[in-house]
């Protein structure tokens, strides 16, 4: 289970990212988080894993209190959190497999990672998520020859091959087109299901988000001020959501029925 309480970010002398946030995610839910530019949904995802470092609050990750750990400490501890990035993250000259490989960095011997000399175990689950997400004909193809969607496929696996407690994707279909960002949405949604593993979105399509989620999380000016079945999420929540955002930009995040 993740427990955030009254987590807060400030930059500078600046109003806060984050306001004193409380959040709880537990189970195979796939949660999403809306909201305009700069309502904080990244800062979040970010702060969990402290990629960004929260100036204030509780961070709970199945009994490890993650903003209290020391360098050596997060860096072991942020194993049991995989992510997902919008811009992928792969290294566009090693192989698919080589790529995947990497999300066990923190396991294995520097010598084993240098040499690329992996543990068959570790090969054998690359080879089972690969084939899970349809991409093991690519183990041995160089990332860069990879379309958009299966390269993000890549970076789930990655994410995966970590044996995470929590999974985190930060605008996961922000760089694909419609048809694939509806195959990443529904392949996270049935990963959670099946591995039985928590999963946060931050996401700017709210059909999607609708459509795919459990859970639906919106933010505004750092605070939650929606939290709840999908379903629940009526068009005048949407007003209070992205209240202030011209017409134009908010036609791009999708109507709620």
């Amino acid at each position: 289970m993740l427990k955030i309480s009254k987590l807060t970010k400030r930059y500078g002398s600046g109003d806060p990212v984050l306001k004193e946030l409380d959040l709880t995610v537990e189970g195979d839910q796939l949660t999403s988080v809306i909201g305009s530019s700069g309502a904080g949904k990244s800062t979040l995802l970010r702060c969990i894993n402290r990629l960004v470092e929260p100036t204030s609050g509780s961070i709970d990750l199945n009994g490890t209190e993650f903003t209290t750990l020391n360098r050596r400490d997060l860096r072991h501890a942020r194993r049991r959190i995989g992510m997902v990035f919008q811009s992928f993250n792969l290294i566009d000259r090693l192989t698919v497999m080589e790529n995947v490989q990497s999300g066990r960095l923190g396991y294995i011997s520097t010598w084993a990672a240098l040499t690329r000399r992996y543990p068959r175990e570790d090969i054998r689950h690359a080879y089972e998520l690969m084939e899970r997400v349809g991409i093991a004909h690519y183990a041995d193809r160089r990332a860069d020859e990879l379309s958009g969607g299966e390269r993000q496929r890549v970076g789930v696996v990655r994410a995966l091959m970590q044996r995470p407690e929590i999974l985190l994707a930060d605008e996961p279909t922000a760089s694909l087109d419609p048809k694939t960002s509806e195959q990443i949405m529904s392949l996270l949604r049935d990963l959670a299901s099946e591995l039985k593993l928590p999963v946060i979105i931050n996401i700017h399509n709210v059909t999607e988000a609708k459509e795919y989620s459990d859970r639906i999380v919106g933010m505004r000016y750092g605070r939650i001020i929606f939290d709840d079945l999908p379903s629940k999420l009526t068009q005048s929540e949407m007003d209070e959501i992205y209240a202030g955002v011209p017409a134009m930009d908010r036609a791009e995040v999708g109507a709620v029925a």
